[in-house]
């Protein structure tokens, strides 16, 4: 392993990848993903259950009633369910949200996704998005699954960026090209 890597990045990853593999042996990959996504949706939309999962002081056992009664109510699967629990055992549920995020990666890459930023100066059409995933992702030879925003100040134009490479072809972009050349003159 990288000794770059924090304790929590470290962590996080090995209890992902458990995740990970017990979901894909027992066949219920699709079904923990998106349960994932479930309670990642609720962490980030609850205020309480954020501050709940973070705080450190919280006793085991309220941990754990909370996380059963989530789990239940939810209708999570039982690997998950169990996954909640051992992670309120070993006093890392205050990590779940990098556990999440690393998982489903994991589930991401597996499908042989890649995921890229996308920027545009305007809003663009779901048309617009599949016809620039799809030619993109042909070129590629995997699929490419954007995380979309919308940036007014490019002026005009779009980014992307794919891992270590940008491709910015914003107005805003060319302007402060011209502006430095101007300034070097």
């Amino acid at each position: 392993m990288s000794t770059n890597k924090s304790f929590s990045t470290e962590t996080s990853e090995r209890y992902s990848r458990a995740l990970f593999e017990v979901s894909q042996e027992s066949s219920e990959l699709d079904k923990v993903e998106d349960d994932v996504k479930i309670f990642q949706s609720l962490i980030n939309s609850s205020l309480e259950i954020k501050n709940f999962i973070k705080d450190p002081t919280q006793n085991l056992s309220q941990q754990n009633k909370v996380s059963r009664l989530l789990a239940e109510r939810l209708n999570f699967s039982k690997n998950l369910k169990n996954f909640l629990l051992l992670l309120v055992e070993k006093r890392r549920i205050f990590f779940i949200q990098k556990i999440f995020d690393s998982f489903l990666k994991l589930c991401s890459k597996k499908r042989g996704e890649i995921k890229a930023q996308l920027i545009s100066s305007r809003e663009l059409s779901k048309t617009e998005l599949d016809k620039i995933s799809k030619d993109l992702s042909e070129s590629m030879g995997s699929i490419l699954k954007f995380d979309y925003k919308v940036d007014k100040e490019l002026i005009g134009g779009l980014k992307l960026q794919l891992g270590s490479i940008m491709i910015d072809t914003s107005i805003r972009s060319k302007l402060k090209k011209y502006e430095q050349v101007m300034i070097e003159n």
